[in-house]
């Protein structure tokens, strides 16, 4: 896939480092995500267990029971984030995957080809060597004693 010239181990600013710099920054945005999703979740976790203690007064019992709602609210949020998270890092699992596995095929089509040509080659050097060797066998033939006197009687 790389064929302007570009090692696939240089540190040149290629096709490669560019895909490497562009995979580094997705990978910090994907830890990212997951890092403020976990941490909501425990933080609105930790905010219901405190909120649910049983209180005398029914007003308070009221914002309590809101306090809860919204936190198992914002829970679900950040669960529903990661499980995105997850099929888009599936999704991208696949198709890198698809990626890597038509790069693989490229590279496997230019060794045949390479092949291809060197065996075309070495066949018309074999078809030349053989046209040679044709050729002197031909001359020795007709030029050999033993055809001229058949040919006499």
């Amino acid at each position: 896939m790389n064929k302007g010239g570009v090692g696939l181990t240089g540190g040149g600013s290629g096709p490669t480092s560019v895909a490497a710099a562009a995979a580094a920054q997705k990978q910090k945005a994907l830890l990212q995500r997951v890092d403020t999703d976990i941490t909501s979740i425990v933080e609105n976790f930790n905010h219901l267990v405190n909120v649910a203690r049983v209180s005398d007064p029914p007003v308070r019992n009221s914002q309590e029971a809101f306090m809860m709602e919204m936190r198992g609210a914002r829970m679900v949020q950040a669960a529903d984030s990661l499980l995105k998270l997850v099929s888009e890092l599936k999704q991208t699992a696949i198709f890198s995957g698809l990626a890597s596995l038509n790069e693989r095929v490229e590279q496997q089509t230019d060794a045949f080809d390479q092949q291809a040509e060197k065996t075309e080659q070495m066949l018309s050097r074999i078809g030349e060597e053989a046209a040679g060797c044709l050729k002197e066998l031909e001359s020795h033939y007709y030029s050999s004693a033993q055809r001229i006197d058949q040919g006499e009687q």
